[in-house]
């Protein structure tokens, strides 16, 4: 995962981006640590297709992959680069506060 904080913030808008993704986090979030296997049986999708869905997640540092039982690697979430993310949202929101602020109240005097 990058270092810069608005590198992370870019991976995880991609990855978040993909509806497949979003569900595979939600389902982890819900449920905790899966296998692939495990999450295909409980989503719509083959476990290839988890499995290559997972990668991406992990290059955005979303999910980190765990040695499981019997050589099965298992998935469970990791918050901090979402909060990387947040943070990244939320200085851009005050970078615009104060504009659109005074954008408001130039256009409430203009009424």
């Amino acid at each position: 995962m990058p270092a810069d904080s608005e590198a992370v913030a870019e991976q995880v808008f991609a990855a978040l981006a993909d509806p497949t993704r979003r569900a595979i986090l939600a389902e982890l979030a819900a449920r905790g640590p899966a296998t692939a296997t495990d999450l295909a049986a409980r989503l719509p999708i083959t476990r290839q297709a988890i499995a290559k869905h997972l990668g991406l997640l992990s290059d955005a540092g979303l999910v980190v992959a765990e040695p499981g039982e019997r050589r099965r690697v298992r998935y469970r979430l990791d918050s901090a680069p979402m909060r990387v993310a947040q943070q990244f949202l939320a200085a851009l929101a005050r970078d615009w506060d104060g504009p659109l602020a005074a954008l408001r109240a130039h256009l409430d005097r203009e009424e």
